[in-house]
């Protein structure tokens, strides 16, 4: 395996200049970036073909999907690292009756045995997408299918592609230098360097991507939330999620964090995301694209804080959003 180093400061003077001079002519840069989260979750079974074919059809400029691996060496698209049973049936039809197993436990094989194509119903989750029309018998695709399907489909489309695991259950996933080995060599393989941004909250493989391949661009994921924090100091030390990194010696910044993290792009929940910091992390020459958005009223609330973009279940309801506001997606 070859360690590249890691590429040069960019020039700081010139990113903060430009951001500058783009806030001060307060006119839409043709840049934004509408990401369908898990392909359409609002529409179709999230993480499958069908869902990411709707999504395109839906004009998004980049399709944002999770990624675990299984003991074969194959990325799979999931949200979760096990299987989960509010989406999962087997051979015969029957639904899991609880998490599990592992995908890092199971072949290629395995997995694609098993139908993913409808929610369990009755359950809380398929409660929140009662929209979600199933395609039954759609197995659980390939990273190399959904860069197949979207390069047929459009060449131009990007992807955010995130690296599922924690720093708190490390049995459950691969390591993150091997789940990020994999990750760059898909990306190499389908020659879609300059295309991809791998995305994670779990930032200690963000650090390994950027050794092996710092020609692929990099989000740093947060979120901050009473039940969830991946920034929180935590037993008087700082977020194991941050790869060792500690906001403090930033000034509390987050944005800072994530300049010094080398990613160039912050992604936060959309919830904890204010006008100023948006603007911090823009002088920084950082890109803010949050996650996940589903309603029209938070979108254009978030829109007018001037963010790069947004993921979102319903990229349809945000095309609506961004049309009456006169503002164009990226190319």
């Amino acid at each position: 395996m070859v360690i590249r180093p890691i590429m040069g400061t960019e020039n700081m003077k010139s990113a903060v200049w430009g951001v500058i001079v783009l806030c001060s002519l307060n006119v839409p840069t043709g840049a934004f970036d509408l990401q369908g989260h898990r392909g359409a979750r609002g529409h179709k079974p999230e993480n499958t073909l069908p869902a990411f074919q709707q999504a395109i059809e839906f004009g998004v400029t980049t399709l944002e999907t999770d990624l675990a691996l299984t003991r074969d060496g194959h990325l799979v698209l999931s949200h979760e690292p096990l299987l989960n049973p509010d989406l999962t049936r087997d051979e015969t039809g029957a639904w899991l009756e609880a998490p599990g197993p592992a995908i890092r436990t199971l072949t290629l094989q395995d997995v694609q045995r098993f139908d993913v194509g409808r929610l369990k119903p009755g359950t809380r989750y398929a409660a929140q997408w009662p929209a979600q029309s199933p395609v039954d018998g759609t197995r659980m695709p390939t990273l190399a299918q959904l860069f197949a399907l979207g390069t047929a489909s459009n060449p131009r489309l990007r992807y955010n592609i995130e690296t599922k695991l924690s720093p708190d259950k490390p049995a459950e996933t691969a390591d993150p230098d091997t789940f990020a080995t994999a990750v760059v060599e898909a990306i190499r393989t389908a020659a879609l360097a300059d295309r991809v941004t791998v995305q994670s909250f779990d930032w200690r493989t963000l650090a390994a991507v950027k050794r092996l391949a710092p020609e692929i661009a990099t989000v740093c994921l947060t979120i901050d939330t009473p039940n969830a924090s991946t920034v929180k100091p935590r037993d008087g030390r700082a977020s194991p999620w941050l790869a060792g990194l500690d906001p403090a010696a930033f000034g509390g910044s987050i944005p800072k964090t994530v300049q010094a993290m080398g990613c160039s792009t912050w992604s936060p929940f959309w919830r904890n995301i204010a006008a100023a910091a948006v603007a911090e992390a823009q002088a920084l020459g950082l890109k803010v694209i949050p996650w996940t958005i589903n309603e029209p009223a938070d979108m254009a609330a978030v829109i007018d804080m001037k963010v790069d973009g947004l993921i979102s279940d319903y990229p349809e309801r945000a095309r609506a959003v961004l049309a009456a506001k006169g503002i164009a997606l990226a190319p």
